[in-house]
Protein backbone atom coordinates (compact mmCIF):
# COMPACT_ATOMS: atom_id res chain seq x y z
CA UNK A 1 0.00 0.00 0.00
CA UNK A 2 1.30 3.57 -0.97
CA UNK A 3 1.54 5.73 1.93
CA UNK A 4 1.47 9.85 2.14
CA UNK A 5 3.39 11.65 4.89
CA UNK A 6 2.53 14.85 6.63
CA UNK A 7 4.06 17.26 4.46
CA UNK A 8 1.78 15.86 1.52
CA UNK A 9 -1.08 15.56 3.32
CA UNK A 10 -1.33 19.06 3.70
CA UNK A 11 0.64 20.14 0.73
CA UNK A 12 -2.53 18.57 -1.35
CA UNK A 13 -5.18 20.33 1.36
CA UNK A 14 -4.23 23.47 1.15
CA UNK A 15 -4.10 23.64 -2.41
CA UNK A 16 -8.12 21.95 -2.53
CA UNK A 17 -6.60 19.57 -4.79
CA UNK A 18 -7.87 16.38 -5.91
CA UNK A 19 -7.12 12.95 -3.80
CA UNK A 20 -4.77 10.63 -2.31
CA UNK A 21 -3.16 8.22 -4.01
CA UNK A 22 -4.14 5.57 -2.16
CA UNK A 23 -6.38 3.17 -3.99
CA UNK A 24 -10.23 2.68 -2.89
CA UNK A 25 -9.75 -1.15 -2.98
CA UNK A 26 -6.64 -1.38 -0.37
CA UNK A 27 -8.94 0.53 2.06
CA UNK A 28 -12.38 -1.84 1.64
CA UNK A 29 -11.29 -5.32 3.31
CA UNK A 30 -13.90 -6.47 5.46
CA UNK A 31 -13.49 -5.97 9.30
CA UNK A 32 -14.43 -8.51 11.40
CA UNK A 33 -16.70 -8.34 14.13
CA UNK A 34 -13.82 -8.29 16.80
CA UNK A 35 -11.51 -6.31 15.15
CA UNK A 36 -12.07 -2.89 17.45
CA UNK A 37 -13.17 0.63 15.02
CA UNK A 38 -11.21 3.72 16.52
CA UNK A 39 -13.10 6.60 16.12
CA UNK A 40 -12.26 10.00 16.58
CA UNK A 41 -15.21 13.15 17.39
CA UNK A 42 -15.07 16.37 15.70
CA UNK A 43 -16.76 19.31 16.95
CA UNK A 44 -18.19 18.57 19.98
CA UNK A 45 -19.88 21.94 21.61
CA UNK A 46 -23.20 20.60 20.84
CA UNK A 47 -24.56 17.73 18.79
CA UNK A 48 -21.20 16.17 19.35
CA UNK A 49 -21.78 15.64 22.59
CA UNK A 50 -24.36 12.68 21.66
CA UNK A 51 -21.55 10.92 18.86
CA UNK A 52 -19.14 10.83 22.17
CA UNK A 53 -21.76 9.08 24.33
CA UNK A 54 -22.89 7.38 21.11
CA UNK A 55 -19.72 5.53 20.15
CA UNK A 56 -18.65 5.07 23.63
CA UNK A 57 -22.13 3.52 23.99
CA UNK A 58 -20.80 1.12 21.25
CA UNK A 59 -18.26 -0.29 23.74
CA UNK A 60 -19.27 -3.52 23.79
CA UNK A 61 -19.63 -3.70 19.91
CA UNK A 62 -15.73 -3.03 20.11
CA UNK A 63 -15.96 0.85 19.04
CA UNK A 64 -13.42 3.34 21.04
CA UNK A 65 -13.07 6.56 20.71
CA UNK A 66 -9.70 7.80 20.60
CA UNK A 67 -9.15 11.00 19.71
CA UNK A 68 -11.43 14.23 19.76
CA UNK A 69 -11.04 16.97 17.27
CA UNK A 70 -12.68 21.01 18.21
CA UNK A 71 -11.13 24.33 17.04
CA UNK A 72 -12.19 25.97 20.54
CA UNK A 73 -9.44 24.78 22.44
CA UNK A 74 -11.67 25.28 26.04
CA UNK A 75 -14.00 22.85 24.56
CA UNK A 76 -11.19 20.42 23.45
CA UNK A 77 -9.20 20.48 26.82
CA UNK A 78 -12.38 20.06 28.67
CA UNK A 79 -13.32 17.15 26.63
CA UNK A 80 -9.96 15.39 26.72
CA UNK A 81 -10.11 15.70 30.63
CA UNK A 82 -13.29 14.05 30.56
CA UNK A 83 -11.71 10.71 29.19
CA UNK A 84 -8.72 10.99 31.14
CA UNK A 85 -10.97 11.22 34.29
CA UNK A 86 -12.65 7.94 33.16
CA UNK A 87 -8.95 6.44 32.52
CA UNK A 88 -10.10 6.62 28.95
CA UNK A 89 -6.87 8.07 26.97
CA UNK A 90 -7.66 10.59 23.61
CA UNK A 91 -5.37 12.56 21.44
CA UNK A 92 -6.62 15.86 21.29
CA UNK A 93 -6.57 18.16 18.01
CA UNK A 94 -7.59 21.40 17.29
CA UNK A 95 -6.24 20.81 13.39
CA UNK A 96 -8.82 18.21 11.48
CA UNK A 97 -5.71 17.89 8.98
CA UNK A 98 -3.50 16.87 11.59
CA UNK A 99 -6.07 14.61 12.93
CA UNK A 100 -6.40 12.94 9.41
CA UNK A 101 -2.87 11.79 9.61
CA UNK A 102 -3.40 10.02 12.27
CA UNK A 103 -3.55 5.82 11.27
CA UNK A 104 -4.72 4.88 14.68
CA UNK A 105 -8.49 6.20 13.51
CA UNK A 106 -10.88 4.34 11.23
CA UNK A 107 -13.62 6.75 11.23
CA UNK A 108 -14.86 10.06 12.42
CA UNK A 109 -18.23 11.47 13.01
CA UNK A 110 -18.23 15.38 12.10
CA UNK A 111 -21.00 17.48 14.21
CA UNK A 112 -19.39 20.99 13.40
CA UNK A 113 -21.34 23.84 12.03
CA UNK A 114 -22.73 23.15 8.34
CA UNK A 115 -20.26 25.21 6.31
CA UNK A 116 -17.48 22.32 7.65
CA UNK A 117 -19.66 19.53 7.02
CA UNK A 118 -18.83 18.50 2.86
CA UNK A 119 -15.09 19.78 3.62
CA UNK A 120 -14.33 17.66 6.16
CA UNK A 121 -16.08 14.98 4.92
CA UNK A 122 -14.26 14.85 1.23
CA UNK A 123 -10.78 15.50 3.25
CA UNK A 124 -11.31 12.73 5.50
CA UNK A 125 -12.52 9.71 2.70
CA UNK A 126 -9.14 11.10 0.76
CA UNK A 127 -7.60 10.03 3.38
CA UNK A 128 -9.13 6.92 4.15
CA UNK A 129 -11.56 7.05 7.12
CA UNK A 130 -15.33 6.03 6.93
CA UNK A 131 -17.53 8.81 8.51
CA UNK A 132 -20.58 10.02 9.70
CA UNK A 133 -21.75 13.37 9.53
CA UNK A 134 -24.44 15.31 10.65
CA UNK A 135 -27.21 16.90 8.41
CA UNK A 136 -27.48 19.13 6.55
CA UNK A 137 -24.48 17.29 5.39
CA UNK A 138 -23.66 20.28 3.01
CA UNK A 139 -23.86 24.01 3.22
CA UNK A 140 -24.92 24.00 -0.66
CA UNK A 141 -26.49 21.99 -3.15
CA UNK A 142 -22.91 21.66 -4.71
CA UNK A 143 -20.62 20.63 -1.96
CA UNK A 144 -23.41 17.90 -0.80
CA UNK A 145 -22.71 16.14 -4.62
CA UNK A 146 -19.09 16.27 -3.72
CA UNK A 147 -19.69 14.39 -1.18
CA UNK A 148 -21.21 11.50 -2.86
CA UNK A 149 -18.77 11.26 -5.66
CA UNK A 150 -15.60 11.66 -2.49
CA UNK A 151 -17.49 8.56 -0.89
CA UNK A 152 -17.96 6.26 -3.78
CA UNK A 153 -14.42 7.04 -5.26
CA UNK A 154 -12.68 6.00 -2.61
CA UNK A 155 -15.01 3.19 -1.19
CA UNK A 156 -15.56 4.89 2.20
CA UNK A 157 -18.77 4.40 4.22
CA UNK A 158 -20.54 7.85 4.95
CA UNK A 159 -23.75 7.98 7.32
CA UNK A 160 -25.63 11.20 7.61
CA UNK A 161 -27.09 12.50 10.83
CA UNK A 162 -30.83 11.61 10.18
CA UNK A 163 -31.47 8.73 12.43
CA UNK A 164 -35.23 8.67 11.68
CA UNK A 165 -34.00 6.79 9.11
CA UNK A 166 -33.48 4.00 11.43
CA UNK A 167 -36.48 3.97 12.39
CA UNK A 168 -38.10 0.30 11.57
CA UNK A 169 -41.74 1.67 12.90
CA UNK A 170 -41.48 4.47 10.27
CA UNK A 171 -40.16 2.46 7.33
CA UNK A 172 -42.93 0.29 8.44
CA UNK A 173 -45.43 3.19 7.98
CA UNK A 174 -44.14 3.99 4.62
CA UNK A 175 -44.48 0.45 2.90
CA UNK A 176 -47.80 0.70 4.65
CA UNK A 177 -48.59 3.91 2.78
CA UNK A 178 -46.98 3.02 -0.40
CA UNK A 179 -49.14 -0.24 -0.53
CA UNK A 180 -52.26 1.94 -1.23
CA UNK A 181 -53.67 1.72 2.18
CA UNK A 182 -55.01 5.23 2.52
CA UNK A 183 -55.13 5.68 -1.40
CA UNK A 184 -52.77 7.93 -3.56
CA UNK A 185 -50.32 10.55 -1.51
CA UNK A 186 -51.48 13.75 -2.11
CA UNK A 187 -49.03 16.26 0.19
CA UNK A 188 -46.30 15.23 2.33
CA UNK A 189 -45.93 18.26 4.65
CA UNK A 190 -42.90 18.63 6.70
CA UNK A 191 -43.69 21.17 9.65
CA UNK A 192 -40.75 22.61 12.17
CA UNK A 193 -42.58 24.96 14.62
CA UNK A 194 -40.38 25.61 17.22
CA UNK A 195 -39.20 28.23 19.04
CA UNK A 196 -35.84 29.54 20.16
CA UNK A 197 -36.96 30.99 23.39
CA UNK A 198 -33.63 33.00 24.43
CA UNK A 199 -33.23 33.98 21.38
CA UNK A 200 -36.84 35.56 20.66
CA UNK A 201 -36.57 37.18 24.01
CA UNK A 202 -33.13 38.49 23.47
CA UNK A 203 -32.64 42.66 23.05
CA UNK A 204 -31.40 44.10 20.14
CA UNK A 205 -28.71 44.85 19.22
CA UNK A 206 -27.76 41.71 19.21
CA UNK A 207 -23.91 41.98 18.97
CA UNK A 208 -22.99 40.29 22.20
CA UNK A 209 -25.81 37.84 22.23
CA UNK A 210 -24.32 36.40 19.01
CA UNK A 211 -20.60 36.25 20.48
CA UNK A 212 -21.90 34.45 23.37
CA UNK A 213 -23.99 31.89 21.55
CA UNK A 214 -21.54 31.46 18.73
CA UNK A 215 -21.86 27.22 19.19
CA UNK A 216 -25.09 27.61 18.49
CA UNK A 217 -26.16 30.86 16.30
CA UNK A 218 -24.39 30.68 13.20
CA UNK A 219 -27.21 28.49 12.32
CA UNK A 220 -29.29 32.03 11.96
CA UNK A 221 -26.05 33.08 8.90
CA UNK A 222 -26.08 32.66 5.76
CA UNK A 223 -22.05 32.04 5.36
CA UNK A 224 -22.15 29.33 8.07
CA UNK A 225 -25.59 28.25 8.68
CA UNK A 226 -29.28 27.25 6.87
CA UNK A 227 -31.84 28.83 9.10
CA UNK A 228 -34.15 26.13 10.88
CA UNK A 229 -35.25 24.80 7.27
CA UNK A 230 -31.52 23.23 7.66
CA UNK A 231 -31.45 22.57 11.37
CA UNK A 232 -34.15 20.89 12.66
CA UNK A 233 -36.18 20.53 9.45
CA UNK A 234 -33.86 18.50 7.47
CA UNK A 235 -34.95 15.86 9.31
CA UNK A 236 -38.29 16.27 8.72
CA UNK A 237 -37.79 16.94 5.14
CA UNK A 238 -36.42 13.87 4.94
CA UNK A 239 -38.67 11.82 6.27
CA UNK A 240 -41.37 13.82 3.93
CA UNK A 241 -39.10 12.88 0.72
CA UNK A 242 -38.60 9.18 1.75
CA UNK A 243 -42.23 8.65 2.20
CA UNK A 244 -43.09 10.17 -1.36
CA UNK A 245 -40.17 7.99 -2.92
CA UNK A 246 -38.32 10.76 -4.42
CA UNK A 247 -34.64 9.87 -5.74
CA UNK A 248 -33.98 13.58 -6.92
CA UNK A 249 -34.60 17.39 -6.28
CA UNK A 250 -38.20 18.84 -7.29
CA UNK A 251 -38.15 19.93 -11.06
CA UNK A 252 -40.40 23.61 -9.25
CA UNK A 253 -39.67 25.55 -6.32
CA UNK A 254 -40.70 28.50 -4.58
CA UNK A 255 -40.64 29.98 -0.99
CA UNK A 256 -42.36 32.38 0.86
CA UNK A 257 -41.22 33.92 4.43
CA UNK A 258 -39.35 36.41 6.54
CA UNK A 259 -37.46 37.43 9.62
CA UNK A 260 -40.15 38.49 11.33
CA UNK A 261 -41.99 39.29 14.94
CA UNK A 262 -38.56 40.43 16.62
CA UNK A 263 -35.43 42.63 15.96
CA UNK A 264 -32.12 40.87 15.93
CA UNK A 265 -28.89 40.51 13.96
CA UNK A 266 -30.08 37.11 11.97
CA UNK A 267 -30.27 36.43 8.38
CA UNK A 268 -32.07 33.38 7.90
CA UNK A 269 -36.07 33.16 7.49
CA UNK A 270 -38.27 32.44 11.33
CA UNK A 271 -41.39 31.77 8.87
CA UNK A 272 -41.57 30.11 6.29
CA UNK A 273 -42.41 27.80 4.20
CA UNK A 274 -41.29 26.17 0.66
CA UNK A 275 -43.28 24.51 -1.95
CA UNK A 276 -41.68 21.43 -3.78
CA UNK A 277 -44.03 20.89 -7.12
CA UNK A 278 -42.99 17.10 -7.78
CA UNK A 279 -44.97 15.71 -10.48
CA UNK A 280 -46.81 12.88 -8.19
CA UNK A 281 -47.54 14.31 -4.93
CA UNK A 282 -46.55 18.07 -3.45
CA UNK A 283 -43.83 18.43 -0.88
CA UNK A 284 -44.53 21.41 1.62
CA UNK A 285 -42.07 22.60 4.38
CA UNK A 286 -43.72 24.89 6.73
CA UNK A 287 -41.08 26.82 9.48
CA UNK A 288 -42.61 28.87 12.19
CA UNK A 289 -40.00 30.44 15.14
CA UNK A 290 -43.14 32.05 16.85
CA UNK A 291 -45.13 31.24 19.49
CA UNK A 292 -49.07 30.22 18.39
CA UNK A 293 -49.62 33.50 19.69
CA UNK A 294 -48.25 36.83 21.09
CA UNK A 295 -47.39 36.02 25.16
CA UNK A 296 -47.60 32.59 24.54
CA UNK A 297 -44.76 29.31 25.20
CA UNK A 298 -47.04 27.37 23.42
CA UNK A 299 -46.41 26.16 19.81
CA UNK A 300 -49.03 25.97 16.92
CA UNK A 301 -50.01 22.34 15.51
CA UNK A 302 -51.13 21.01 12.54
CA UNK A 303 -53.97 20.38 11.51
CA UNK A 304 -55.35 22.75 14.28
CA UNK A 305 -58.58 20.78 14.16
CA UNK A 306 -56.61 18.35 15.50
CA UNK A 307 -55.00 19.43 18.34
CA UNK A 308 -53.78 15.58 20.05
CA UNK A 309 -53.53 14.18 16.13
CA UNK A 310 -51.36 17.17 14.78
CA UNK A 311 -48.00 17.85 15.43
CA UNK A 312 -45.79 21.11 15.50
CA UNK A 313 -42.06 19.16 14.59
CA UNK A 314 -43.76 16.56 12.55
CA UNK A 315 -44.11 14.83 9.02
CA UNK A 316 -47.95 14.93 7.82
CA UNK A 317 -48.51 12.73 5.12
CA UNK A 318 -51.69 13.67 3.18
CA UNK A 319 -53.74 10.88 1.43
CA UNK A 320 -57.19 10.45 -0.46
CA UNK A 321 -58.46 8.55 2.68
CA UNK A 322 -56.86 10.16 5.44
CA UNK A 323 -53.80 10.90 6.58
CA UNK A 324 -50.18 9.87 8.62
CA UNK A 325 -48.41 11.74 11.65
CA UNK A 326 -44.74 11.55 12.00
CA UNK A 327 -44.67 13.20 15.87
CA UNK A 328 -41.16 12.15 16.01
CA UNK A 329 -37.79 10.32 15.33
CA UNK A 330 -39.50 6.58 15.52
CA UNK A 331 -42.79 6.41 15.33
CA UNK A 332 -45.98 6.83 13.06
CA UNK A 333 -49.97 6.81 13.31
CA UNK A 334 -52.43 6.83 10.43
CA UNK A 335 -55.55 8.64 10.86
CA UNK A 336 -59.11 8.57 8.40
CA UNK A 337 -60.56 11.38 7.13
CA UNK A 338 -62.47 12.15 10.95
CA UNK A 339 -59.00 11.88 12.67
CA UNK A 340 -59.54 8.71 13.83
CA UNK A 341 -56.65 6.05 14.48
CA UNK A 342 -56.15 3.10 11.98
CA UNK A 343 -52.80 2.04 12.67
CA UNK A 344 -49.87 2.58 15.26
CA UNK A 345 -45.92 2.24 14.55
CA UNK A 346 -43.47 2.36 17.36
CA UNK A 347 -39.58 1.91 17.29
CA UNK A 348 -36.04 2.24 15.92
CA UNK A 349 -32.19 0.80 15.81
CA UNK A 350 -29.45 2.71 16.67
CA UNK A 351 -28.32 4.64 14.19
CA UNK A 352 -24.37 5.06 15.51
CA UNK A 353 -24.63 1.39 15.60
CA UNK A 354 -26.01 1.02 11.62
CA UNK A 355 -22.88 3.28 10.69
CA UNK A 356 -20.64 0.88 12.70
CA UNK A 357 -22.02 -2.35 10.76
CA UNK A 358 -21.68 -0.73 7.61
CA UNK A 359 -18.02 -0.11 8.52
CA UNK A 360 -17.76 -3.76 8.89
CA UNK A 361 -19.47 -4.66 6.22
CA UNK A 362 -17.77 -2.11 3.85
CA UNK A 363 -20.73 -1.88 2.00
CA UNK A 364 -22.68 1.56 1.61
CA UNK A 365 -25.72 -0.11 0.90
CA UNK A 366 -25.86 -1.47 4.62
CA UNK A 367 -26.28 2.23 5.73
CA UNK A 368 -29.95 3.08 6.48
CA UNK A 369 -28.78 7.03 5.47
CA UNK A 370 -26.16 6.90 2.85
CA UNK A 371 -24.89 9.96 1.98
CA UNK A 372 -26.58 10.00 -1.08
CA UNK A 373 -29.85 10.75 0.53
CA UNK A 374 -28.60 12.89 2.77
CA UNK A 375 -27.55 15.49 0.28
CA UNK A 376 -30.79 14.62 -1.93
CA UNK A 377 -32.68 16.10 1.09
CA UNK A 378 -30.22 18.62 2.62
CA UNK A 379 -30.60 19.88 -0.98
CA UNK A 380 -34.22 20.42 -1.12
CA UNK A 381 -33.32 22.58 1.80
CA UNK A 382 -31.10 24.99 0.01
CA UNK A 383 -33.11 25.09 -3.26
CA UNK A 384 -36.07 26.39 -0.65
CA UNK A 385 -33.49 29.02 0.69
CA UNK A 386 -32.18 29.98 -2.53
CA UNK A 387 -35.31 30.73 -3.96
CA UNK A 388 -35.57 32.64 -0.48
CA UNK A 389 -32.72 34.70 -1.21
CA UNK A 390 -33.90 36.01 -4.58
CA UNK A 391 -37.03 37.00 -3.49
CA UNK A 392 -38.28 40.39 -3.14
CA UNK A 393 -40.47 41.80 -0.14
CA UNK A 394 -44.12 41.96 -0.83
CA UNK A 395 -47.31 42.99 0.28
CA UNK A 396 -49.61 40.02 1.17
CA UNK A 397 -52.54 40.99 -1.57
CA UNK A 398 -49.68 40.63 -4.25
CA UNK A 399 -48.38 37.11 -2.74
CA UNK A 400 -51.79 36.08 -2.91
CA UNK A 401 -51.70 37.07 -6.66
CA UNK A 402 -48.47 35.25 -7.61
CA UNK A 403 -49.17 31.68 -5.92
CA UNK A 404 -53.19 32.00 -6.72
CA UNK A 405 -52.72 29.36 -9.09
CA UNK A 406 -51.20 26.81 -6.40
CA UNK A 407 -54.10 26.23 -4.65
CA UNK A 408 -52.29 24.57 -1.63
CA UNK A 409 -49.33 26.98 -1.45
CA UNK A 410 -52.10 29.68 -1.47
CA UNK A 411 -54.22 28.17 1.71
CA UNK A 412 -50.64 27.56 3.75
CA UNK A 413 -49.92 31.27 3.19
CA UNK A 414 -53.47 31.75 4.47
CA UNK A 415 -52.45 29.81 7.53
CA UNK A 416 -49.20 31.77 7.97
CA UNK A 417 -50.26 34.70 7.69
CA UNK A 418 -53.11 34.05 10.56
CA UNK A 419 -50.04 32.62 12.84
CA UNK A 420 -48.31 36.26 12.34
CA UNK A 421 -51.31 38.29 13.08
CA UNK A 422 -51.75 36.17 16.33
CA UNK A 423 -48.44 37.44 16.93
CA UNK A 424 -49.01 41.22 16.21
CA UNK A 425 -47.33 40.92 12.85
CA UNK A 426 -48.85 43.04 10.16
CA UNK A 427 -48.03 41.83 6.74
CA UNK A 428 -49.41 45.51 5.54
CA UNK A 429 -46.64 46.76 7.29
CA UNK A 430 -43.66 44.48 7.99
CA UNK A 431 -43.92 42.64 4.57
CA UNK A 432 -42.90 39.21 4.22
CA UNK A 433 -40.33 37.90 1.31
CA UNK A 434 -41.64 36.26 -2.09
CA UNK A 435 -39.26 33.87 -3.21
CA UNK A 436 -38.67 33.47 -6.73
CA UNK A 437 -40.76 30.72 -8.61
CA UNK A 438 -36.82 28.16 -9.38
CA UNK A 439 -37.49 25.54 -12.40
CA UNK A 440 -34.45 22.37 -11.99
CA UNK A 441 -33.11 19.93 -13.84
CA UNK A 442 -33.10 17.18 -11.28
CA UNK A 443 -30.41 15.18 -13.24
CA UNK A 444 -27.86 18.01 -13.79
CA UNK A 445 -29.11 19.82 -10.36
CA UNK A 446 -28.74 22.78 -11.91
CA UNK A 447 -31.53 25.62 -12.41
CA UNK A 448 -32.89 26.69 -15.56
CA UNK A 449 -32.25 29.77 -16.65
CA UNK A 450 -31.95 31.87 -13.99
CA UNK A 451 -27.54 32.21 -13.67
CA UNK A 452 -28.15 33.96 -10.49
CA UNK A 453 -29.75 31.22 -8.46
CA UNK A 454 -27.08 28.27 -9.98
CA UNK A 455 -24.11 31.07 -8.17
CA UNK A 456 -26.21 30.17 -5.02
CA UNK A 457 -25.09 26.36 -5.91
CA UNK A 458 -22.19 27.13 -4.52
CA UNK A 459 -20.00 29.29 -2.61
CA UNK A 460 -17.18 31.46 -2.84
CA UNK A 461 -14.31 29.70 -0.82
CA UNK A 462 -10.96 30.69 1.85
CA UNK A 463 -7.94 29.19 0.72
CA UNK A 464 -7.04 26.30 1.36
CA UNK A 465 -10.43 25.40 2.68
CA UNK A 466 -11.93 24.68 -1.06
CA UNK A 467 -14.54 22.03 -1.54
CA UNK A 468 -12.75 20.99 -5.16
CA UNK A 469 -14.44 20.72 -8.02
CA UNK A 470 -12.50 17.19 -8.66
CA UNK A 471 -12.70 15.12 -5.50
Amino acid sequence: MKTMNRRTFLKRTALSTAAFSLPAYSWASVRGANETIRVAIVGFGGRGQDHISGMRGLAGKNVRVVALCDVDSKILDAGVESFSKRNEKVEGYRDIRKLLENKEVDAITIATPNHWHSLATIWAVQAGKDVYVEKPVSHNVREGRKMVEAARKYGRIVQTGTQSRSSFAIKEAIEWVRAGNLGKIKIARGLCYKRDYDLWCGPAPMAPLRRQRLHYDWHWVWDTGCGDLGNQGIHQMDIARWFLGEDGLSPRVFSVGGRLGYVDDGETPNTQFVFHDYDKALLIFEVRGLPDKTGSKEMDKYPSSQKDRGGSVAVIVHCEGGYVLVPNYSGAIALDKQGKEIRKWSGADNHYEDFIGAVRSRKHTDLNADILEGHLSSALCHTGNVSYRLGHQSGPDEIREKIKADKEALETFGRMAEHLAANDVDLTKTKATLGAVLKMDPKQEQFIGNAEANKLLTREYRKPFVVPEKV
